[in-house]
């Protein structure tokens, strides 16, 4: 799918994000030295050890702060991104968005929807940095970036067509 809005004049964290399109985790004993180097940038270097482990938080992580905000605590677990800027009922580009899933959760950026699926900008969707539908009725948690000088006239809804890679389990 393509979308053309995901760079021009976008907010910056899915600008941030978008630059990491296409990194892969490895399988095996060597790591992708690009998603280890998060881990260290974000101050988790002691416990995340592996790109085999589940690193969707960690990308999320990575991105905020490089776009200026601060990541939430123990910002490997995905749920605890529901703790991240303002609570919204409705997503929009940009906005973190908080899925569950068996064994745990996943999260990424909401880039656009259809009408079953949020389009996500994420780590670890088939192992690497891609835009994957995850369907809406996993998510438990929408939340904004607490803008420091005004939202972005960007951040708001995009509904595309329902096609592209879905993904069920993300870890």
């Amino acid at each position: 799918m393509n979308y053309p809005n995901i760079l021009l004049g976008s907010p910056k964290v899915i600008a941030e994000g978008a630059r990491y399109l296409g990194i892969n985790e490895i399988k095996g004993k060597a790591h992708n030295t690009t998603i280890m180097s998060w881990a260290k940038e974000v101050g988790v270097q002691n416990i995340y050890t592996s790109d085999e482990v589940a690193w969707c938080g960690l990308f999320v992580a990575k991105v905020v702060l490089k776009a200026g905000f601060k990541p939430v605590k123990d910002p490997l677990w995905a749920l605890n991104w529901k703790n991240f800027g303002t609570k919204q009922n409705i997503a929009m580009l940009g906005d973190v968005l908080v899925f569950k899933r068996e064994g745990g959760g996943h999260v990424g950026f909401y880039v656009a929807e259809d009408d079953t699926y949020f389009h996500v900008l994420g780590g670890n969707q088939s192992d690497s940095v891609s835009i994957m539908r995850i369907a809406k009725n996993r998510c438990v948690g929408i939340r904004r970036c607490d803008w420091k000088i005004a939202q972005p006239p960007t951040v708001k809804r995009y509904i595309v067509a329902a096609n592209g890679k879905i993904s069920t389990d993300e870890s």
